[in-house]
């Protein structure tokens, strides 16, 4: 080797092993147009509880929805949780929930390097669907949802316009080919609903599910009865 070859860096020591408390648990919360906002407040009271800390993101007519369905103008704990506000864990659940001003595409959440656990798209209009299928992140929703594909982690799309259109279904099939889970908010009615409240725990137990997100809501089939099998002729 020539005597003027640069010689390699001195490798310095490896750093120490990582913790369980490293990191918190993350969930990203995206809120679009579709009907359903409280399918998404449910879906973040279970994460808030659960310990995790949410980001969430609410574009433009996702604000509009909040307002026309739950007459939300303000954006906090407050007024998104009432019930969480006026918990003993207020301050926790404060502290975890961070949101984002939807134009801002510079946020963490824009970035592969900002590690968490999985997003929802909840509820994700077929305007939402579409960009993100195609990869037009104009804003931070998409950009989110983006960039949780391309990082390989749970992305969860829950469509809820209906009928839809063949662009929706190719759409859905661009998006699940990449990788991500389309769970279209269908309610299960095997359960016996009682109320309204009862379907929209249904929907949300289930994108909790589908992201990991432990909960004690009755949604699943082995909270039915036993013997609810009725007898089939010959």
């Amino acid at each position: 080797m020539p005597d003027n070859f640069p010689k390699p860096l001195p490798r310095p020591a490896p750093p120490a092993p990582p913790t369980s408390q490293d990191r918190p648990k993350r969930i990203v919360l995206g809120i679009s147009g579709a009907s359903g906002a409280d399918y998404a407040l449910r879906f973040l009271d279970l994460a808030l509880v659960a310990g995790y800390e949410v980001h969430l993101v609410i574009s433009d007519y996702g604000k509009r929805l909040l307002f026309d369905e739950t007459d939300i103008k303000r954006y906090d704990l407050a007024n998104l949780s009432p019930a969480l506000a006026a918990s003993d864990r207020a301050d926790e659940y404060e502290s975890n929930l961070i949101i984002h001003p939807n134009k801002d595409v510079g946020a963490v959440i824009a970035s592969g390097s900002f590690l968490h656990d999985g997003m929802a798209v909840l509820p994700c209009s077929s305007t939402s669907l579409g960009a993100i299928a195609t990869s037009a992140g104009s804003n931070l929703l998409t950009r989110a949802a983006m960039v949780t594909l391309k990082e390989n982690r749970p992305l969860v799309v829950c469509h809820r316009e209906m009928p839809v259109s063949l662009v929706d279904i190719e759409n859905m099939r661009t998006l699940a080919l990449a990788g991500a889970t389309i769970c279209p908010t269908n309610p299960g009615f095997y359960l016996r609903p009682q109320s309204v409240q009862d379907i929209i725990d249904f929907i949300a137990g289930k994108v909790a599910d589908l992201l990991g997100v432990p909960h004690t809501l009755s949604t699943r089939w082995a909270n039915a009865l036993p013997d609810a099998t009725p007898t089939m002729d010959a």
